[in-house]
Parts: structure tokens; sequence; C-alpha cells
């Protein structure tokens, strides 16, 4: 990213230091950020790395964002916009089977998409970390939880509208929606194919139409 700058006199450095900071757009610099989080995880994201993507100094990173959790967690909920589009279809007006099918499928699309990293920003992040980043891998568990607690509210919501069996255990098969996800993340980053992740979400997209009312 090229960064506007203050012109400066470099013949005063008193001037330099006095002057104002180069101006960025928060929202941009912020998708570096998640970019090189996204490829290199919290702990293997250095400030360095961060800071060359981003194109600003350590100085402007911890002015905007405070410190590297924050920056962390401010990618996390861009991400999650990101995202926003494949699990709009858990409140759509659709049935259930057709809810998971967009977000398996869709998840199978964004994992294995060549303009990013390779994968989920969430689904396997900060799974092992030194013990001073435990509240990072916290808070990246709480967001996974989050995802599994909204898997199983559609399929009861299901269940309530007739669509699934009365009989689904909608926890069980959330967590099962659940691992299906993060195992196409880890397979996505390990190469696999959009069509062999497709073929993967439609065997999962099968059981879930195997509860089917």
């Amino acid at each position: 990213m090229i960064i506007v700058k203050n012109s400066v006199d470099v013949k005063n450095p008193v001037a330099r230091r006095r002057g104002r900071p180069p101006a960025f757009d928060r929202e941009t610099v912020l998708a570096a950020a998640r970019e090189t989080f996204w490829a290199h995880g919290y702990e293997g994201a250095s400030i360095a790395d961060l800071t060359a993507a981003m194109g600003i100094t350590p100085q402007s990173l911890y002015a905007a964002f405070s410190s590297k959790a924050d920056l962390y967690r401010a990618a996390l909920q861009q991400y999650r916009r990101l995202g926003t589009d494949t699990f709009s279809a858990l409140g759509e007006p659709i049935d259930t089977v057709s809810a998971f099918e967009r977000i398996l499928r869709g998840s199978a699309a964004t994992f294995s998409a060549p303009e990013h990293p390779k994968g989920c920003m969430i689904s396997t992040a900060v799974l092992n970390c030194a013990s001073e980043n435990d509240d990072i891998a916290d808070h990246v568990a709480t967001l996974r939880r989050q995802s599994l607690d909204a898997f199983a509210a559609r399929i009861e919501r299901g269940i309530r509208e007739g669509d699934m069996k009365a009989g689904t255990n909608a926890h069980a098969l959330a967590r099962f929606l659940g691992a299906i996800v993060q195992g196409m993340s880890v397979q996505a980053r390990d190469g696999a194919s959009l069509e062999e992740l497709l073929d993967v979400a439609d065997l999962a997209i099968a059981e879930v139409a195997r509860h089917r009312a």
C-alpha cells in the first residue's frame, strides 16, 4: 500500500517530528493486517511483518490499534464481516438443508479462493499458543462457539418449523457441521482444491438432509 505522507523538511528533524503523522485509511491497513494474520497466524505474524504489509510504522500501529492483540481482534471482526453473505443463510426464510448447503458450499469456495490465504482465519486459529496469548486463544474459541450455537439454533428452528425431524439432536449435528468446516479449512491449507472441498461439503449436506422431516 502507498501511504500519502505530508511533505517534511529533511533539513529540520525537529519540524519533521512535529509534523502530522502519515494519514491512512483504517479499513485498508486493517485488511492488510488481516491477510497477514490469516497467512501466518497470530503468533507467526510479527510486528515487522504487520507494519510492512500495512505500510505504517510500529508507532502508527500502536496509536491506531493499541496493541497487536487488539489489532488481531479488529482483523477478526473484519474477517467475519467478509463472511456475512455466506452465513446470512442462517437467518433467511429457506429450509434448513438449503441454509447449510449455502454455508458449506460457500465455505468451500472461500477456503480455496486464490485471491487470499487458504482456509479459515477463525476455524483453526490459535489452537496452540504460548501461555501469554491465552486471552487471544480464548477469544477465538468464543467465536467458534458462537458459530456452533448459531448452527444449533438454526437446526432447532428447522425442527420447530417442521422441515427437520423432531428427534434430531441439534447440538450434535451442529458440532458435526463445525467439525466439517474446521476440517475443510485444514485441508484447504494443505492444498485441497475447490472441487475436493465441494465433495466434502456435499457429503455433509447429505447428512443434514438425512434428518429432513
